[in-house]
């Protein structure tokens, strides 16, 4: 074998070697993206604002489930996060039940937020790819592009994602349609300093899709009940 075929080999075998461990390392954010998600103990009393639109909801924190809990019409969403997949339930007063792909693209009481975005599928999907790093909001951020595992698990073809490093906090996502054009951007407008650590304050939901409402949805944190 000459040298030149011997070289050639050795830098596909480095390029192969350094992918993966490319692939690794986006993983591994993902994984504290989870955990950010599934590691806070806290009661917040919170609203989604869609214009003239006002919903209150207190959202519990309990480990790895979530709440989101409404009223007129009193109702329940009970987000379970576990270590390779999520699952959304919505409690009503028809009875608990869990939500189904059919229904993931469903609007969240009139606002921008589907009940897919609730149920955070995108920190799960299995094609992950680093992207670099970037500052939001003076945090230093990694930046990953996330695809479903099959066009048929989301109404979405891909999420470009930004994970602050110190906390796994995300603070921004642009969703992608499937023919790759900006869909939805979720952006953590302002964060607030809670018992020592960084929580949401204001994230603007926006539809990018030109379907006529351009009016924001704003997820609002308006007190900390402990």
């Amino acid at each position: 074998m000459s040298q030149q075929v011997k070289k050639r080999i050795l830098a596909g075998l480095l390029c192969l070697t350094a992918a993966a461990a490319f692939a690794q390392d986006a993983e591994t954010i993902l994984q504290s993206a989870r955990l950010n998600q599934s590691g806070q103990h806290r009661v917040l009393d919170g609203r989604l604002r869609h214009g003239p639109l006002v919903v209150p909801f207190r959202l519990v924190f309990d480990g790895n489930v979530v709440r989101y809990q409404f009223s007129n019409p009193p109702e329940e969403l009970t987000l379970r996060l576990g270590e390779k997949s999520s699952r959304l339930e919505d409690a009503t007063a028809n009875g608990e039940r869990r939500v189904t792909q059919a229904q993931l693209d469903k609007q969240v009481r009139g606002t921008d937020i589907t009940y897919e975005d609730v149920a955070l599928k995108f920190l799960y999907w299995p094609r992950t790819a680093l992207q670099g790093e970037q500052t939001l909001l003076t945090r230093r951020c990694w930046k990953l592009f996330l695809q479903p595992g099959a066009p048929g698990d989301s109404q979405y073809g891909g999420v470009m994602l930004w994970v602050e490093k110190e906390s796994g906090a995300f603070l921004q996502a642009d969703a992608y349609d499937r023919a790759g054009k900006l869909a939805k951007r979720f952006k953590v407008i302002s964060p607030q300093r809670v018992n020592g650590e960084w929580i949401l304050k204001k994230m603007r939901i926006e539809r990018m899709d030109n379907t006529g409402d351009d009016t924001p949805t704003y997820l609002e944190i308006e007190g900390v009940e402990k």
